[in-house]
């Protein structure tokens, strides 16, 4: 089922969650060890990210360097094919541009299609951890809003191949980012909200937004969508803050800004274990407070911390 028909068939706030594919080498048992305790929730759908290879530098035997290229966390498609199949839920895979052809991007929504899966979240995806700057595939996309015309064009039948007729139209559910506190790369807020908006006009069907920890810039960014004329459902991003060092890493890694009155009551805490405590109870807050305005679902970015999450789930329902 598509994200915006389980939207549409609700009577309340819906729940989804967020993972990440184990590191290579590791069993499928490795997320379902993660999402076993969550499932008890009854998610609408579960997303799954994709990572970009890397580039790594070995040594020879010789002292020189061998440049290779190597993706430590594969396995989104198959993930979320398992999702699917061990939960009986729908499973949202990623699609980002970054690392990525247009033909190995056509070739990964043939196999989503074989397979019954029929969203997608399209993102630009981030530069490699060790550049500075988000470089496209030679043959890929530079931006989120190329990727998301592909997959409009085989929504349509139309593939890469201009000589392919009668190729069947795909039925992907579109989903796209959006900034509460703009995008990092944007001039300024009104400049990301265009770029969100042509998205939309493009064909996203939904949107879900970055993590942010002030519920305020959440509704003043639905706010402003609405006002531009975005109409498509708006899903907020919420992630548990669990260490003491994630109140600089956050802001510094993802550009957010976290809220004075719950920075100060991190400040205090003198272990994780007590910050854990301080952040899992702001997030019940915000959850309460997002629910009670009618948010469409709420969406939480698990990275590792199911329990927490558990426990603000068993919290607000």
């Amino acid at each position: 089922m598509k994200v915006t028909e389980h939207i549409a068939q609700a009577n309340d706030t819906l729940i989804s969650f967020e993972i990440l594919p184990p590191l290579k080498g590791k069993s499928i048992e490795s997320i379902y060890d993660h999402l076993d305790p969550l499932m008890e929730f009854k998610p609408s759908y579960i997303n799954v990210t994709y990572h970009r290879s890397e580039h790594m530098f070995k040594k020879r035997a010789d002292g020189s360097f061998d440049k290779v290229e190597i993706r430590k966390r594969p396995g989104t498609v198959g993930i979320c094919a398992a999702i699917m199949n061990h939960y009986s839920v729908d499973a949202v895979p990623h699609l980002i541009c970054g690392g990525f052809s247009k033909e190995e991007t056509e070739n990964a929504l043939i196999d989503l299609n074989f397979l019954g899966i029929d969203n997608v979240l399209v993102l630009r995806g981030d530069a490699p951890k060790n550049e500075t700057f988000f470089e496209a595939h030679p043959n890929g996309h530079r931006y989120a809003l190329e990727l998301l015309n592909q997959v409009v064009q085989m929504n349509n039948g139309i593939y890469l191949e201009e000589d392919l007729m009668g190729g069947i139209k795909t039925k992907f559910c579109i989903g796209v980012a959006g900034y509460p506190e703009k995008h990092f790369e944007a001039p300024n807020l009104q400049t990301d909200l265009g770029y969100l908006k042509r998205k939309v006009e493009a064909g996203a069907d939904y949107i879900v937004t970055q993590m942010f920890f002030d519920n305020q810039k959440f509704f003043d960014f639905v706010t402003r969508c609405r006002e531009a004329g975005i109409t498509v459902p708006i899903i907020p991003g919420l992630k548990p803050l669990t260490t003491k060092k994630q109140l600089s890493v956050l802001p510094r890694t993802f550009h957010v800004d976290m809220p004075d009155e719950f920075a100060q009551e991190v400040m205090k805490c003198k272990t994780d274990k007590e910050v854990e405590t301080v952040g899992t109870e702001w997030l019940i807050q915000q959850s309460r407070e997002l629910k009670a305005a009618g948010v469409p679902v709420l969406h939480y970015y698990t990275l590792g911390k199911p329990h927490v999450v558990q426990q603000v789930v068993a919290a607000i329902k």
